[in-house]
């Protein structure tokens, strides 16, 4: 079992800087990709980057550029740094873990979950 809580949301304006923590404990978490994804009502879940147990990295297109991840082994914890913010990126935040390769971009794939962190983006 993997347990994740992630943190680092709120409340900014566009153009602002946000960067949110998920905290793993449970299993070893280097063996695990890591995802993150995001929810408004009404939409589905939608993948925004992840990071690969080996260490690569891959995002959605509305976030290439602006997003970056990365991650501390020490501490298990996985980071989403995300610049330039825009009001469309207003969402609830959920990063994700999953056993095996690759960095699938459906929710489905992932088999833990955290709780969600909400970040707002003002315009």
């Amino acid at each position: 079992q993997v347990q994740l809580v992630e943190s680092g949301g709120g409340l900014v304006q566009a153009g602002d800087s946000l960067r949110l923590s998920c905290a793993a404990s449970g299993r070893t978490f280097s063996a695990y990709g890591m995802g993150w994804f995001r929810q408004v009502p009404g939409k589905e879940r939608e993948f925004v980057g992840g990071l690969s147990w080996s260490g690569i990295t891959a995002f959605a297109d509305s976030v290439k550029g602006r997003f970056s991840i990365s991650g501390d082994n020490a501490k298990n914890t996985v980071f989403l740094q995300m610049n330039s913010l825009k009001p469309e990126d207003t969402a609830v935040y959920y990063c994700a873990a999953r056993q095996g390769l690759g960095l699938p971009t459906s929710p489905v794939a992932y088999n833990y979950w955290g709780q969600g962190t909400r970040v707002t983006v003002s315009s």
